[in-house]
């Protein structure tokens, strides 16, 4: 008998949930590096934090892509699929990657000419608020991060499986318009070629599909399609701004 899968089940829910922990405990360490940049002395400072916070993205991206192994061979034995399959595990991403990253997080704490028009009133704050605003969007950075290496070693092990046939977004209640839309779409194949597009503090995660296995969308993706279907997809070009104000007086 074909078993059943769902973006809503309580596996994917575990795993959500495991994902969210270890990028919480990921933010707190980043938080802690904070005191490594010395105002005064950015230009020396800020590439140590820099290198600090790479270090930490390595190590909790390796515990989030194996927390994500341990869910997929767990669907697996559920979908009670045969042949063995070992999850390969996602590489951390580049360095160039973090690097660039964390210098956008912290582009706004460089002393800026007050008169230059093209210098932001972010960039003339005082220097405390400047740090809060670079701690904040580097905790985003880290999160993504870290979490999209347990997504990609979802996605990865649905490419080399032979015995899985897709994957499917899990967006959760509280996700945003994109995230939703998004998980509409159930599953999808393992030639889709867009990847699992993520954003900062993006808590989606990947659903493997196997073979004999049947997908069904929740009740609540279901009720977005609906939402969707109805007052977005007739309007070509004007599809996200419409679903989300559907979600926002119907949802």
């Amino acid at each position: 008998m074909a078993t059943s899968v769902s973006d809503d089940g309580a596996s994917i829910s575990r795993q959500r949930r495991a994902q969210r922990s270890i990028a919480l405990l990921a933010v707190r360490d980043v938080r802690k590096l904070r005191r490594l940049i010395i105002p005064s002395r950015l230009q020396a400072t800020v590439p140590d934090w820099i290198q600090a916070v790479r270090a930490l993205v390595g190590e909790y991206g390796a515990a989030s892509a194996t927390a994500a192994a341990d869910f997929y061979d767990a669907e697996r034995v559920a979908a009670q699929v045969t042949g063995r399959f070992t999850v390969p595990l996602l590489d951390p991403p580049p360095d160039a990657q973090v690097d660039n990253s964390l210098r956008w997080a912290t582009k706004d704490l460089w002393p800026r000419d007050p008169d230059d028009p093209t210098t932001t009133p972010a960039q003339l704050a005082p220097i405390e608020a400047r740090l809060d605003a670079a701690e904040k969007k580097a905790e985003a950075v880290a999160q993504k991060l870290i979490t999209d290496q347990g997504r990609g070693t979802v996605r990865a092990a649905v490419q080399q499986d032979r015995m899985a046939v897709g994957y499917a977004r899990a967006a959760a209640l509280g996700a945003c318009v994109f995230c939703r839309l998004l998980a509409t779409r159930g599953m999808v194949y393992k030639q889709d070629t867009a990847g699992f597009r993520s954003h900062d503090g993006c808590n989606c995660g990947a659903v493997p599909v196997f073979r004999g296995q049947r997908f069904e969308l929740s009740a609540h993706a279901r009720e977005w399609d609906r939402l969707y279907q109805e007052f977005a997809a007739p309007y070509p070009g004007d599809q996200l701004r419409r679903f989300r104000r559907a979600i926002a007086e119907h949802g």
